[in-house]
């Protein structure tokens, strides 16, 4: 049977167990080593936090009584035939955060999904998990599939199958009813990208947009544009992550995880140049782009210029044609949008551009 804190051995020998100054935790004095103390729902948990370091078993003390009392609290809702999907959301999204192994990049992505989940299923989160039946999964499916990608649709399914994975591991269900929903192909999607005369026209009708932010929504255009960034790379670039001296951008927060720096072309600088003038007294840790996301404003400049609808990712690709089209190679592009394979999915996708510029350059070569 343990000891309780400050519980002293026979013949006036020092305490076994420690009180701290803080809540539920103690000290196990021959060792050193920190445990948690606390009761939950009336039963008592004593747990090793496994360092005899007060500021790492303070953090592991804090994350044990989060997942118990959460456990808990869906142990009583199965118990009590009450469990919502919203109850089981919440313990996807701790088990999402605290996961190790999935990139910080990952675990935004899958946030994502559930918030696009919630929104296109709107009574979803109040729904007893237990009620939800393969007709309602494969409902659902096809009214969101008509409005999004192959990919995001695909990503949101998995996300719906892991939730109520949860339920089954739960108890709260018996089977998972989303296995029966198909994942749909992702077929490669046909460029059709502007003109450097046309990006220039689409630039110009961005800008001049009705838009309280129409500016901004410009900026953040030529931003993904000359930086070939991803949206969510470029919302969390600052003005601490620019050396001008070096004529390179860092990029912390990125798909996989591992940070890379992208060197500034010409139109960057200038573009950077010019928001720095605008902006001489911001703080160097204030994010450099004022919004986030532009689609609406896109899709308006786009139909008055006349060209194909774009995305910010097609900005993306829109930087490494035209990399590749100045004659810079394709392993070198592909550090530079941060691909982690050598450059093998850059060649599939640009491949053909190489070629062309090849055939171009060697109508060049006379003996």
């Amino acid at each position: 049977m343990k000891q309780s804190a400050n519980q002293q051995k026979p013949d006036g020998a020092k305490p076994v167990w420690q009180s701290t100054q803080y809540s539920n935790l103690i000290r196990y004095v021959p060792s050193g080593v920190f445990y948690a103390r606390a009761r939950i729902d009336g039963k008592l948990l004593w747990k090793s936090l496994k360092t005899d370091v007060l500021s790492v078993a303070k953090l592991r003390l804090a994350d044990i009584i989060k997942e118990k009392r959460e456990g808990s609290a869906s142990n009583l809702a199965v118990e009590g035939g009450k469990m919502t999907f919203g109850d089981v959301l919440q313990v996807f999204r701790h088990r999402l955060n605290a996961g190790p192994d999935l990139r910080e990049g990952a675990k935004i992505y899958r946030q994502k999904t559930t918030i696009a989940l919630l929104k296109s299923w709107p009574s979803l989160e109040q729904t007893n998990v237990g009620k939800i039946s393969k007709d309602d999964c494969l409902a659902w499916a096809e009214r969101f599939a008509r409005d999004y990608s192959a990919s995001v649709y695909n990503n949101t399914v998995g996300t719906l199958r892991m939730v109520l994975e949860i339920a089954v591991e739960k108890g709260a269900r018996s089977n998972n009813p989303a296995r029966f929903i198909s994942k749909r192909r992702i077929e490669q999607k046909r460029l059709q990208l502007p003109e450097p005369q046309q990006f220039k026209r689409f630039f110009n009708e961005t800008r001049a947009g009705a838009g309280w932010c129409s500016k901004d929504c410009a900026d953040l255009v030529q931003f993904l544009a000359y930086g070939g960034f991803r949206k969510t790379e470029a919302a969390n670039i600052t003005w601490a992550d620019c050396d001008f001296e070096r004529g390179q951008l860092s990029v912390r927060i990125t798909k996989n995880g591992e940070p890379r720096t992208v060197p500034m072309i010409p139109e960057m600088k200038t573009l950077l140049e010019r928001l720095k003038t605008e902006r001489p007294t911001e703080d160097a840790a204030a994010n450099i782009m004022k919004v986030q996301e532009c689609q609406k404003a896109m899709d308006r400049a786009a139909k008055i210029v006349g060209m194909a609808r774009i995305t910010h990712h097609d900005l993306r690709h829109l930087y490494a044609t035209r990399c590749i089209a100045s004659g810079v190679d394709i392993p070198t592009v592909s550090r530079w949008l941060g691909h982690k394979d050598g450059g093998a999915l850059a060649m599939k996708t640009y491949g053909h551009l190489r070629n062309e510029h090849g055939q171009q350059m060697a109508q060049k070569v006379k003996f």
